[in-house]
């Protein structure tokens, strides 16, 4: 159940991070939530406790949305 949790919270996560990241994003709304997922189920497994897990992974879903972002904005010529 705990990574059901994880999975579940980090799509929730995923679209929080496009909500708070304004502007228009160069990928798609699944690519998001994927981040998001990801970023809570690697905060998972570092973390035994659900709550340090959502604690650490959230704003790490919002920074990577972020940096994934501006990666694709300007990609390197």
């Amino acid at each position: 159940m705990y990574w059901v949790w994880l999975i579940v919270v980090g799509a929730v996560v995923g679209v929080l991070g496009r909500l708070l990241h304004p502007g228009r994003e160069p990928f798609g709304f699944f690519v998001t939530i994927l981040i998001g997922i990801v970023s809570l189920v690697v905060a998972g497994i570092v973390f035994s406790s659900f709550w340090w897990a959502a604690l650490v992974g959230i704003p790490v879903a919002v920074l990577l949305v972020t940096l994934f972002s501006r990666e694709t904005e300007h990609p390197a010529v």
